[in-house]
């Protein structure tokens, strides 16, 4: 079995009916994770004798006829960020790898589990989720399955790389600054980060990236997310951004869908330069849209200027906060180099004035978002600007090398916006390109379904040679 030429839904009917077994499953991730995962790296962590005796015990259930889960007996991956019952929580850092396993589950793992998926293993981050690339000293680089010479992106590389590599379905991603959308493009899968406060984050400790950062689950495709999404969506008492639950099913939604009547494309956001072969990509796929029936609005300028700024001072401050008592230590040389080179940069001098102005620049961002959306349902950006780096090297603009290759996506964390993405095609070189989709605030279920009609219209299913 190639858990890529499936899908979750399949996959889930199959155990259910007893034509397959979650144990099986769980050996055929296992195997594969054996077979790749010394070329990918994309888990730091695998503990196969509690998957197996936690998929036995689903399939002891399932025997005895007892009413299982909508998940039921998928194997997963947690991105190394969020805690899973035993194993260590690394957040991508030496300074935590070695710490003692959970003993208890993020609200999206507990529920995760409680839908009835089995967790395999920890993926790879960057250290505290900082940078699009998912490298860090303690683990390693985790390569793209496409092209192992490439990145996977980030910060959720290794839950992207993961599924593409075909070693699990599912993984749990997060999404602080476009670390879902972007993995999920680089690799030629479908991603969704939800509107804030749709899948909680909860517990004791308040969320480390604040309003930036929302969690959710990754697969292939739309619509498996979507159907992991109605296990988990839904309030969380200690979660001050929770929302109540949705009226209806994600996925149920996405049974019958249409061409959106209007789209607003915005190529530059009004201040992005953009690869023209990615661009030329992205322009094909909103073309499809229009010959399909959606009136194409261009919307450009959307903000009169990057604000990747206020974002990195956000970010940065939120990552000084927590690591920020190392300083003068030991540990805080075995920090990412990198990592502390930018929060000295846009942390270490930042003043409580300046934090204010940044949240002040995300209701800003919100505001031209509102004036846009009454002309336009949804609008539409290419994911990435630039061509898939090296690990640890720089993304490329019709060939000059940027560090700001990922500029379309950190603005939405700003604005709290629902915003997936959909492969659209392959670079000369075989790299895959996303198509990003923005909807209005709350509005998951409108952008679910456009992403879902572009990518039933394209009718692409890439599978990594790997």
């Amino acid at each position: 079995m190639d858990f890529r030429r499936t899908t979750v839904a399949a996959l889930v009917d199959d155990v259910v009916a007893k034509r397959i077994s979650s144990r099986e499953l769980v050996d055929i991730a296992l195997a594969r994770i054996d077979e790749v995962d010394p070329q990918v790296n994309a888990f730091v962590a695998v503990d196969g004798d509690r998957a197996r005796a936690d998929a036995a015990a689903l399939d002891e259930r399932i025997a005895a006829g007892e009413e299982v889960g909508p998940l039921t007996g998928i194997p997963i991956g947690v991105k190394d960020l969020e805690d899973a019952i035993g194993f260590p929580t690394s957040q991508g850092s030496a300074v935590y790898a070695d710490g003692p396993p959970a003993t208890s589950d993020s609200a999206l793992v507990d529920r995760m589990r409680a839908a009835g998926c089995i967790v395999v293993g920890k993926t790879n981050t960057p250290e505290l989720g900082f940078k699009g690339d998912t490298t860090n000293p303690r683990f390693g680089i985790t390569c793209n399955p496409w092209d192992l010479g490439r990145s996977a992106g980030g910060s959720s590389g290794g839950s992207a790389a993961a599924i593409a590599a075909g070693m699990v379905p599912l993984c749990t991603g997060s999404d602080g600054g476009g670390s879902i959308r972007t993995p999920s493009s680089v690799c030629g899968l479908s991603g969704l980060k939800p509107s804030l406060g749709r899948v909680p984050m909860g517990g004791s400790a308040p969320p480390s990236w604040g309003d930036l950062s929302t969690r959710g689950p990754m697969a292939r495709r739309i619509r498996d997310i979507a159907l992991a999404l109605d296990a988990v969506v839904g309030p969380e008492p200690t979660d001050l951004r929770t929302l109540p639950m949705p009226e209806g099913s994600w996925s149920r939604s996405l049974d019958d869908v249409h061409a959106p009547r209007r789209i607003g494309w915005a190529p530059t956001l009004g201040y992005a330069k953009v690869d023209s072969e990615i661009l030329a990509l992205c322009e094909a796929a909103m073309a499809r849209f229009a010959a399909l029936g959606a009136e194409i609005v261009h919307v450009d300028p959307v903000f009169p200027n990057d604000p990747v700024g206020p974002w990195l001072t956000l970010a940065m401050t939120s990552n000084l906060r927590q690591l920020g008592h190392l300083k003068g230590t030991d540990l805080w040389a075995r920090l990412d180099p990198d990592h502390t080179a930018m929060m000295e940069a846009f942390g270490a001098t930042t003043s409580g004035t300046d934090v204010i102005a940044a949240i002040d620049a995300c209701h800003v961002a919100n505001v031209r978002l509102v004036e846009l959306f009454h002309k336009v349902p949804l609008i539409c950006t290419p994911t990435v600007a630039g061509q898939t780096p090296t690990p640890n090297g720089l993304g490329t603009i019709d060939g000059e090398g940027t560090p700001n290759w990922v500029s379309f996506t950190y603005p939405f964390n700003m604005t709290r916006s629902p915003a997936g993405t959909v492969c659209v095609g392959l670079t000369g070189d075989g790299l895959p390109v996303g198509l990003q989709i923005v909807g209005p605030q709350h509005g998951d279920v409108a952008v679910l379904r456009g992403l879902t009609f572009l990518e039933d219209a394209l009718a692409l299913d890439p599978i990594a040679p790997l």
